[in-house]
């Protein structure tokens, strides 16, 4: 006792006897730098008056005392996470420039707003918080004057037309501004809980913003309130967990996304949740590895729940049209995560004219640049079914659709609801490998498995002159709904480690789906990292697959497995007009491009990734950076 009573005046002591002044000098500041995130290292820098709301990671077992040490200096603590040991709270300036210098810190990252991403995000700094305006996408995105996109459509365009799986006894957590109690989720939203505002409650279920309903909706509405069910979602017999994080405005903090993870991941079993669906995100302000909200990711993907999250819709500048690159947001960067970007089908079912969304983010990830996002998937102008009593309802009445019996329906466009409909494929894969020849007892699919199989049998999507996206653009391709399934039907998860473990009898006639009457060839291709990696890999039970892998680890393939070229050099021509690869002043512009990192003398065969913010960008990772192309 008397042990931590002395390290509670320890703390106090140096809370108080440290004042901005003597942390924020020319000299200091870059020795603060691995502690604080690029926000706040900006609000120290810059004397930024505060109050700062912050997520201190400290030492393991000093939790209790420097909460303690906290309450004693007025700071108001909004959450304790065990799992990252780990306190949310709102602190001074002050008391920021002393937890930075403190050895019990292991790092502070700002507790930032997060957004669903039907938002248009814009991130700053405004006295020393993070600043987040949130829009809808830009109007002239949807074309009112035309039929939406229709699930149907969006079904027949991933293969799943006539599948018979419907996501019956998966359990999806959607976590988001909630979901309304529809006849389309009749009795499946099996539990609800409220986590806005530092709170935590099981609650009726209700959406007072509308975007978690229509997320919810697009994975496993049944329909019911439309002609012949034609609005009905990918899975629509999934069990659906509402775990509100996002209020009326659609707005969030880390820190409650956090909880909402790790409740999802304590109660796996109990609630059934077998995939999280996180249509939401802020930039990235830190590395991957001390991002509170990426390492709740990789929580839940160890714990062999499938994360899903939206890549952001920070493609292009909203003032010139440009695109721009490493516009992922978090948790979009969350190694294991299936990161999805958007695709515009134009309402039918070929994929010929299919483009991907030009506000759809693209790669690489800010700080670690990783290859990013996994996969793109419809997400332009879909139909999902409304929240009558949400602000977007009421709003926005031009994107009202009407249904058999009135408007209960909305079309919206974004990430978030190209994660939505990759939700409900990976819970018609989990069904389909779970019950295929009655072996429910088998282990299920873990998420770097179905990761996996997203990304092998992706199919191409090209551009209007023809040619095929880059990488960082599409990821592994577009997704294919029917060629997964029947993947990870064929898969036998108990096959030991290194073992074919595609069942010969299930396993489709050669990689081919056939979409709107033609033949379409799979990629066959999974992106790992920094590099592709090439050939009949998925037929096997690799150590990649594990959950206890961390995705893109580079001590899992030998050199010898990696055949494909550097992800970045896919082709040298396209990049050529999109990066400028020499300077040392990493993620800066030089006002006509974005300057990634010092490639003087580089080949093609070089690895160019690495970090990509050096000491002198720490307020430009903030921001969407846009590159002319």
């Amino acid at each position: 006792m008397n042990r931590c009573r002395s390290l509670i005046a320890v703390i106090a002591l140096c809370l108080v006897a440290t004042s901005p002044a003597s942390m924020v000098t020319p000299g200091s500041a870059p020795r603060l730098r691995p502690r604080l995130d690029a926000v706040l290292q900006q609000a120290l820098e810059q004397r930024a008056a505060g109050p700062h709301r912050v997520i201190l990671r400290v030492r393991p077992g000093r939790e209790a005392q420097v909460s303690r040490a906290l309450r004693s200096r007025g700071a108001r603590l909004y959450a304790n996470h065990a799992s990252l040991n780990s306190v949310a709270a709102e602190i001074s300036a002050a008391d920021l420039a002393a937890l930075a210098a403190s050895e019990q810190i292991e790092s502070i990252s700002t507790d930032a707003r997060v957004d669903g991403h039907l938002l248009s995000l814009v991130g700053g700094v405004v006295g020393g918080l993070v600043n987040v305006v949130g829009g809808i996408l830009d109007p002239g995105e949807i074309d009112t004057s035309v039929p939406p996109t229709a699930p149907k459509t969006v079904r027949a365009t991933l293969g799943l037309g006539s599948t018979n799986w419907t996501g019956r006894g998966i359990g999806v957590a959607v976590l988001d501004s909630g979901i309304a109690n529809t006849k389309d989720f009749s009795s499946r939203i099996t539990a609800f809980y409220d986590f806005t505002n530092g709170g935590f409650a099981a609650k009726t279920p209700f959406d007072d913003y509308g975007h978690g309903t229509h997320v919810a909706g697009a994975i496993g509405g049944s329909g019911a309130l439309s002609y012949d069910a034609t609005f009905r979602g990918i899975a629509p017999k999934v069990r659906l967990i509402g775990l509100k994080v996002l209020d009326a405005n659609g707005q969030g903090n880390t820190s409650d996304v956090i909880r909402a993870v790790d409740f999802a991941v304590a109660n796996k079993a109990a609630l059934g949740i077998d995939i999280i669906n996180l249509s939401l995100g802020h930039p990235i302000y830190e590395p991957a590895g001390s991002d509170p909200l990426v390492q709740a990711v990789e929580r839940a993907s160890r714990a062999g729940i499938i994360v899903v999250a939206a890549a952001g819709n920070f493609g292009k500048n909203p003032e010139t049209g440009t695109p721009g690159y490493a516009g992922i947001t978090s948790p979009g960067n969350a190694p294991s995560a299936i990161t999805v970007g958007a695709v515009n089908i134009w309402n039918t079912a070929g994929r010929d004219d299919d483009r991907i969304a030009s506000y759809s983010s693209r790669g690489p990830t800010w700080y670690d640049g990783m290859a990013k996002p996994d996969i793109v998937a419809p997400g332009h102008d879909l139909v999902a079914p409304a929240s009558r009593n949400s602000t977007l309802y009421r709003n926005y009445p031009q994107l009202r659709v009407k249904g058999y019996y009135d408007y209960d329906y909305m079309r919206l466009s974004g990430t978030s609801m190209a994660t939505a409909v990759t939700s409900g494929v990976v819970a018609l894969m989990i069904e389909a490998n779970r019950y295929t020849n009655g072996y429910p007892q088998r282990p299920s699919l873990s998420p770097n498995a179905v990761k996996a199989v997203l990304h092998y049998t992706a199919l191409g999507i090209h551009d209007d002159t023809g040619v095929q996206y880059d990488l960082l653009t599409k990821g592994a391709g577009s997704l294919n709904g029917d060629g997964a399934v029947d993947i990870a039907r064929a898969i036998n998860t108990s096959q030991p480690e290194g073992s074919p473990w595609l069942i010969s009898y299930l396993t489709p006639d050669g990689p081919y789906t056939y979409v709107d009457g033609r033949k379409l060839r799979w990629n066959q291709a999974v992106i790992w990292g920094a590099a592709v990696i090439w050939g009949a890999s998925i037929e096997y039970n690799q150590t990649a697959w594990s959950s206890a892998v961390i995705w893109g680890a580079s001590d899992v393939w030998g050199s010898a497995v990696i055949w494909g070229a550097n992800v970045v050099w896919d082709d040298p021509a396209l990049w050529s007009t999109a990066v400028i690869w020499g300077a040392d002043s990493i993620g800066v512009s030089n006002g006509n491009a974005v300057i990634w990192g010092a490639t003087n003398g580089l080949t093609p065969q070089s690895v160019v990734w690495g970090n990509l913010a050096d000491e002198g960008a720490g307020a430009a990772a903030a921001a969407c950076l846009v590159v002319p192309r």
